[in-house]
C-alpha cells in the first residue's frame, strides 16, 4: 500500500510528539510494514524520532512489530536511532535499543557520516551517564569470563583508581576518574579508552 506523503507526515508527527493512541491507529489501518517506509526529507525513520524524543511507550508498542535489523536503519547523515538517543541524553531508550534481540551491542560501534559512534556523539554532548553505560555493556563480555578480544587488553586487575583520556572524531579530550577493579583498553571506532568497572566521574 502507497501512502500519500501527509500521512507519513502524520505519523512521524506522532512519533516526535509522542502520541502513541496515534500510532496504534495507523498500524491497525495501514499495518505495520507501512512503518518501514515512512521517512522523512532527511531519511529520518519513526524510530528516530522516537529515539530522540525519549518516547518509551511507542517505542514499547512498536519494537515487537518491527524486524531487529530495523533497529541499524540510518538516515541520509548515516546516524541510527541509537544515535539519536544518545545525542539527546535517552538512557532508557538506548537502553533498550541495544538489549532487544538482534544486533543489540554492534549498534555501539556503528558510525554515521561524520565518523561519530552513538558512544562519541555521548561523549561529544557531555552525557556521562550514556557515555559510562556504553562502555560496560561493550565490557560486559570481558567481566563474566569470556575470552578478550583481540582489540582488548586487560591490565593491572588490582588498579583501584585511574585518569581516562577520550578523543572523539574531532580530536576533543574529556578527562575522566574511573573507580572499581579491573583496567581494560578498549578500541572504540573514534578512540581508545581505558574502563574500569566501577563508578565513572569526571575528573
Amino acid at each position: 500500500m502507497s501512502l500519500s506523503d501527509d500521512v507519513k507526515q502524520d505519523l512521524l508527527l506522532a512519533c516526535r510528539h509522542g502520541d502513541l493512541e496515534d500510532v496504534q491507529t495507523f498500524v491497525t489501518q495501514y499495518g505495520a510494514e507501512i512503518l518501514l517506509e515512512t521517512r522523512d526529507d532527511n531519511g529520518n525513520s519513526v524510530l528516530h524520532m522516537i529515539s530522540a524524543n525519549g518516547h518509551v511507550g511507542i517505542l514499547d508498542f512498536l519494537l515487537p512489530l518491527l524486524p531487529s535489523s530495523f533497529l541499524a536503519t540510518r538516515n541520509n547523515s548515516g546516524s541510527t536511532p541509537l544515535h539519536w538517543a544518545a545525542l539527546n541524553s535517552q538512557l532508557e531508550i538506548a537502553q533498550k535499543i541495544v538489549r532487544h534481540p538482534g544486533i543489540g551491542v554492534d549498534l555501539i560501534d556503528v558510525k554515521n557520516e561524520a565518523g561519530r559512534s552513538p558512544l562519541g556523539e555521548a561523549e561529544l554532548a557531555g552525557w556521562d551517564e550514556g557515555a559510562r553505560w556504553f562502555v560496560e555493556v561493550m565490557n560486559l563480555g570481558a567481566e563474566s569470563g569470556h575470552e578478550t578480544a583481540a582489540n582488548e587488553e586487560v591490565l593491572d586487575s588490582d588498579t583501584k583508581d585511574i585518569e581516562v583520556e577520550i578523543e572523539d572524531a574531532d580530536g576533543k579530550i574529556a578527562k575522566m576518574t574511573i573507580s572499581g577493579r579491573a583496567r581494560v583498553w578498549v578500541y572504540l571506532p573514534s578512540c581508545w579508552v581505558c574502563y574500569l568497572p566501577g563508578k565513572l566521574q569526571n575528573a
